[in-house]
C-alpha cells in the first residue's frame, strides 16, 4: 500500500477533531426536539432533523482519528497502557463524579432520602454503565484502546488487499445486521468484525491511503456520499417517524450505511483541505487541545444554559441551534481552560 506523506496530517486530524467536538454539542442541542414529535410543528421538527442528520458522523470521526493517529505508531505495552488509560481514564473518573453529584441534586426527588451507603451503591451503579447518557462513548473507547496495541502491530505488517478483507467484512456484518435482512441471518460468528472496531482500521487504512485519482475528483466523490448519506438519515428519520407516530432513530444509529457514507465523505474532504489562516488554525488548535474536556462537560453545560432559556427554542431554531451550540463550546472550552490551570488540573480537565 502507497502511504501519505504525513506532514499535514496534525492540521487536517486538528481541524477535524474541532469539527467532531462542535458537531457532537449540535448533536445534543437539535436532539431535543426529534423526540418531540407531534408537539412541536412540523418546520421546528424538520430543522432539528436536517441539522442531527448533519452530524451523525461525530462519533464515527472520533473512532477513524483515534485510528489515524494511534495505530500507525509502535508501542510498548505498558507505555501504551499508562499514556493512554491515564489520559482518559482519571478525567472520566473525575466528570463521571461530578455528574452523579449534578444528578443527585439536581434530579433526584428531594423526597427521596437515602442513607448513606444507598447513596454510595447508587453512585457506583450509575458508574457502572455512565453518570451521564453522552458517557456510553468513554466506555466504548477503553475497549477500542484495549485492542489498539494488537491492531497497530496487524496493520503496520498487513498487505492491503489484508485490510481491505477486514474492511469488506465488517461492511458484511453491518449490512447482515439491519432488520431488512434479519430473516437471512445465520449463526455465523461476524462479532469479531462488528461494531466500533471497523471505523478504527477505516480511519487508518483512508489516513495512509494514497489514491491514483485527483483530490477534485476524490473531493466530488467525499462530497456525494457525505450528501447522500445526510438525505438518506433526514428523509428515513421522516418516513419511520411518520409511520410510528413517534421518534424512530433507526437512521440515526453510528453502525449504519448511511452514517458509513457520511464519515467516509467528511473524513475524506478534510484529508485533503489543510489551508486554515493562522487565526482560524491558532483557534482550532485551542479547542482541539481542550476537545475530550469540552466532550465530557458540555451535557453540564447545556443543562445550565437551557435552565437559563438559552436552548433550541430561544428564538427560530435555524438560528438557537447553533447560537446554542456556540455558546455550549465557548463556555465547555472555558471551563475545562480553568479547570486544567488549577493545581493537578491538568489531569482531571480532560
Amino acid at each position: 500500500m502507497e502511504r501519505n506523506p504525513q506532514e499535514n496530517k496534525f492540521i487536517w486530524t486538528n481541524n477535524l477533531r474541532v469539527l467532531a467536538t462542535i458537531s457532537v454539542i449540535l448533536l445534543h442541542v437539535s436532539g431535543q426536539i426529534l423526540i418531540q414529535y407531534g408537539k412541536v410543528s412540523d418546520f421546528v421538527w424538520w430543522t432539528g432533523n436536517i441539522y442531527d442528520s448533519a452530524v451523525r458522523f461525530c462519533v464515527p470521526i472520533f473512532v477513524m482519528l483515534t485510528g489515524a493517529l494511534l495505530l500507525p505508531k509502535t508501542y510498548e505495552l505498558g507505555e501504551f497502557l499508562k499514556k493512554r488509560f491515564l489520559r482518559i481514564i482519571l478525567p472520566f473518573l473525575f466528570w463521571s463524579f461530578i455528574y452523579i453529584l449534578f444528578t443527585y441534586y439536581e434530579k433526584l426527588s428531594p423526597n427521596h432520602a437515602m442513607s448513606t451507603f444507598e447513596t454510595i451503591r447508587w453512585g457506583l451503579d450509575l458508574l457502572k454503565s455512565g453518570s451521564s447518557p453522552h458517557l456510553w462513548y468513554i466506555y466504548m473507547i477503553i475497549g477500542i484502546y484495549l485492542i489498539t496495541p494488537v491492531i497497530s502491530k496487524w496493520v503496520q505488517n498487513c498487505k492491503e488487499n489484508e485490510i481491505l478483507y477486514f474492511l469488506i467484512i465488517w461492511l458484511f456484518a453491518m449490512i447482515m445486521n439491519q432488520p431488512i435482512f434479519e430473516e437471512y441471518n445465520t449463526d455465523i460468528d461476524l462479532s469479531y468484525f462488528e461494531d466500533f472496531i471497523g471505523y478504527l482500521v477505516l480511519g487508518y487504512y483512508l489516513s495512509v491511503k494514497t489514491f491514483k485519482y485527483s483530490k477534485s475528483t476524490v473531493n466530488i466523490a467525499a462530497f456525494l456520499l457525505l450528501s447522500i448519506g445526510v438525505i438518506i438519515t433526514a428523509a428515513g428519520t421522516y418516513h419511520l417517524t411518520n409511520n410510528d407516530g413517534k421518534f424512530n432513530q433507526y437512521f440515526y444509529g453510528y453502525i449504519t450505511l448511511n452514517t458509513l457514507m457520511v464519515s467516509i465523505g467528511v473524513f475524506l474532504v478534510f484529508k485533503n483541505w489543510t489551508n486554515v489562516n493562522s487565526k482560524s488554525s491558532k483557534i482550532i488548535d485551542f479547542i482541539s487541545k481542550y476537545s475530550f474536556g469540552i466532550y465530557l462537560v458540555h451535557v453540564l453545560v447545556l443543562f445550565y444554559l437551557s435552565k437559563c432559556g438559552i436552548d433550541y427554542s430561544l428564538m427560530n431554531p435555524v438560528f438557537s441551534i447553533p447560537l446554542t451550540t456556540l455558546l455550549c463550546l465557548i463556555f465547555s472550552t472555558l471551563i475545562i481552560y480553568i479547570v486544567n490551570k488549577l493545581p493537578y488540573g491538568k489531569h482531571i480537565s480532560g
